[in-house]
C-alpha cells in the first residue's frame, strides 16, 4: 500500500501554490506518479491561501492531524470516513481558522503569509512510502504536530540555508509512559502497529531507529534530541487525548474504573488522583528530556484538559484562562518565530487538569473537565538557561506548590507558604 511521501508532497504544494493555481482543495494527482497517495490511491490535497503584502513570500505549512491507522482492515475502513482521512474524495473544505485565519486580528503575526493546510490522509502522520521563499514555517496538530517533529530536519532540508525555517508542533508531544495497568497499551495498539503496517522505519528519523525499537521513534522525547531545526511544542500536559488513550484507554481500566474520572474530578478516587499528578511529572520529564534547555527550543505547556489548541481562534489568542506569563499562544509562538525573546512557557499554576476555553465548534468539547476552583496551588513559571523562577502566592494560607527541574527529575517542592515571589536556583 503506498502512502503520502512528506517530501514530494510538500514540494509539489509549494510549486503549484506558487503557480497560483490554488482553489478551495487543490488535487495533486501528478503526486500519484510519486508515490504520494492517500491510503485509497486518490490523489493527495492540500488547501492553499495566498500572501498578500509584506507576507507574500513567508510560507506556513500546516499538517492537519487525525489519529493513525493500524492494519490493513483499519486503514480500509479509513477510506470510507467522511471527514476524508484516508480518501480525497471524500474531503471537505476546511475553514482556516487561528493560526491559519487571513484576519489581522485573529492571526496578527501570520495573517498575510502563504498558508496551506496539507490535508492528512495516509493514516501514519506522513510517514508511509522550490521557488523563491522567505521565512518558511511547518506546522501541525495532533498526528500532523507528531509529524512537523518527525519532518522538521527534511523540511530544512528542503529549502535555501539562507532562509529562516522552524517547526512547530501543537498536541503531537506523545508521551511514552506506563498506562493504569502497567503496560505500554498505546504502544502495542498504535505505533508498533503503524510502523507495521505502513513501513514507516525507512521515514523516521535514522539517529533513532538505529537505536531503538523502532515504534518507539514515534515518541517525540526519543527523537528531538537529534533534532537540529529549532522547534516549538505547544502541548498540555493533561492533553485529552494522551489522557484518555495513554494513561487510561477505556478498554483496560478494571471494570471501567475511569471512564468518568477521565472526564470529571469529582468521581476520581484520590488514588486516581495521585495517578494524574503522577502522569503530569511524567510528562514534564518527557518534555525536559527532548528539549533540552536551548534558546532554539520553545515551549508553550499548560494544563488545559483538550486536545489541539493552534486552530481555535479563542485558545490561539489568549482567553485569560489559556494564557502563560500573560502571554497568549499567538504571541508565544511570534515571539519565538522571530527571535525576540526564548519562549519556555510552563503551568506550575495548576497540578490537575483545567477546563480553559469551552468551544461549541472543537471537538469533544463537552469533554472538557468542569472542576471548578478545584485544582492545584496557584504560581507560574518560566524555564530560564540556569534557574528556575517562581511567581507563588499564598492559597487560604496553603503551602505555594512549585516544580523544579534538576538533572533530568521534576522535584515537588514546597516554599512554607506566604505571599510574595520564591526563586529556586540549580
Amino acid at each position: 500500500m503506498e502512502s503520502t511521501k512528506l517530501y514530494v508532497l510538500v514540494c509539489f504544494v509549494i510549486l503549484l501554490a506558487t503557480q497560483g493555481s490554488a482553489v478551495d482543495i487543490t488535487y495533486l494527482e501528478s503526486g500519484k506518479a510519486k508515490g504520494a497517495v492517500c491510503l485509497d490511491g486518490s490523489a493527495p490535497a492540500y488547501q492553499f491561501d495566498k500572501g498578500v503584502g509584506e507576507g507574500a513570500n513567508n510560507w506556513l505549512v500546516h499538517l492537519e492531524g487525525g489519529a493513525w491507522c493500524t492494519s490493513p482492515e483499519s486503514c480500509y475502513n479509513r477510506t470510507h470516513i467522511r471527514s476524508g482521512l484516508g480518501s480525497s474524495k471524500l474531503m471537505k473544505k476546511r475553514p482556516f481558522t487561528g493560526i491559519l485565519s487571513n484576519k489581522k486580528l485573529n492571526n496578527i503575526n501570520f495573517y498575510n503569509w502563504n498558508r496551506i493546510l496539507v490535508r492528512y490522509c495516509d493514516g501514519a502522520s506522513f510517514t508511509g512510502d522550490v521557488e523563491k521563499m522567505h521565512p518558511a514555517l511547518l506546522s501541525g496538530s495532533s498526528a500532523g504536530g507528531l509529524a512537523s517533529i518527525l519532518h522538521c530536519d527534511k523540511f530544512r532540508a528542503m529549502l535555501p540555508t539562507s532562509i529562516k525555517v522552524k517547526c512547530l508542533s501543537d498536541a503531537g508531544y506523545f508521551v511514552h509512559v506506563k498506562d493504569v495497568s502497567g503496560g505500554y497499551h498505546f504502544q502495542e495498539t498504535y505505533f508498533d502497529k503503524v510502523v507495521k503496517t505502513h513501513g514507516s522505519s525507512k521515514n523516521l528519523p535514522r539517529s533513532c531507529t538505529s537505536k531503538m525499537n523502532h515504534g518507539l521513534c514515534f515518541y517525540p522525547q526519543f527523537v528531538a534530541p537529534q533534532i537540529r531545526t529549532p522547534l516549538f511544542i505547544i502541548n498540555s500536559f493533561y492533553d485529552l487525548f494522551q489522557i484518555t488513550n495513554i494513561l487510561a484507554p477505556t478498554e483496560i481500566g478494571p471494570n471501567g474504573s475511569w471512564a468518568k474520572c477521565q472526564f470529571e474530578l469529582n468521581k476520581c478516587s484520590p488514588h486516581q488522583i495521585e495517578i494524574l499528578k503522577e502522569f503530569r511529572l511524567h510528562f514534564l520529564q518527557a518534555i525536559f528530556a527532548g528539549l533540552r534547555n536551548s534558546s532554539s527550543r520553545g515551549m508553550f505547556i499548560n494544563a488545559c484538559h483538550t486536545h489541539c489548541q493552534s486552530e481555535f481562534p479563542r485558545k490561539w489568542l489568549g482567553d485569560p484562562d489559556t494564557k502563560l506569563g500573560n502571554k497568549a499562544i499567538e504571541e508565544a509562538v511570534a515571539d519565538w518565530f522571530y527571535d525576540r525573546n526564548s519562549v519556555q512557557l510552563i503551568d506550575f499554576k495548576h497540578n490537575l487538569p483545567q477546563q480553559c476555553v469551552l468551544n461549541p465548534d472543537e471537538p469533544n468539547s463537552k469533554n472538557n473537565y468542569t472542576w471548578g476552583a478545584v485544582g492545584g496551588a496557584i504560581g507560574s513559571a518560566t524555564l530560564g538557561a540556569k534557574n528556575v523562577v517562581y511567581l507563588c502566592s499564598a492559597l487560604n494560607s496553603a503551602k505555594c506548590f512549585h516544580d523544579a527541574y534538576d538533572g533530568g527529575v521534576i522535584h515537588d517542592v514546597y516554599d512554607g507558604g506566604g505571599d510574595g515571589v520564591g526563586v529556586e536556583e540549580d
